[in-house]
């Protein structure tokens, strides 16, 4: 079992960045794969980018790549998610996960069984 928080969602103009970070607690941080969704209104909740239990392997939905990056520092319990080149699109909910449902793929949201509470990432044009 884990709980986590996320922060650092906010208002940023296009082109501009963001680092999302994701506390956790609980069971051991170390043991789960991760990952990170967002839900703009009236969508379905997305999958962002995943990475392993030690960090050496990133995944990232296509629109995405080359602009964010995962990362985690499993000695701090934390998650990262660095956005750069933000565009409007980017506007959601942010929620990091933790996936317990290993025989489903990284992207779909039903493999991970632990949820933070969201942060706001608005990105004006």
């Amino acid at each position: 079992q884990v709980q986590l928080v996320e922060s650092g969602g906010g208002l940023v103009p296009a082109g501009g960045s963001l680092r999302l970070s994701c506390a956790a607690s609980g069971r051991t941080f170390s043991r789960y794969f991760m990952g990170w969704f967002r839900q703009a209104p009236g969508k379905e909740r997305e999958f962002v980018a995943a990475i392993n239990t030690s960090g050496s392997f990133t995944y990232y939905v296509d629109s995405v790549k080359g602009r964010f990056t995962i990362s985690r520092d499993n000695a701090k319990n934390t998650l990262f998610l660095q956005m750069n080149s933000m565009k409007p699109e980017d506007t959601a909910v942010y929620y990091c996960a933790a996936r317990i449902i290993l025989t489903s793929t990284y992207r779909e949201p039903g493999g991970y069984g632990y949820w933070g509470q969201g942060t706001q990432v608005t990105v004006s044009s």
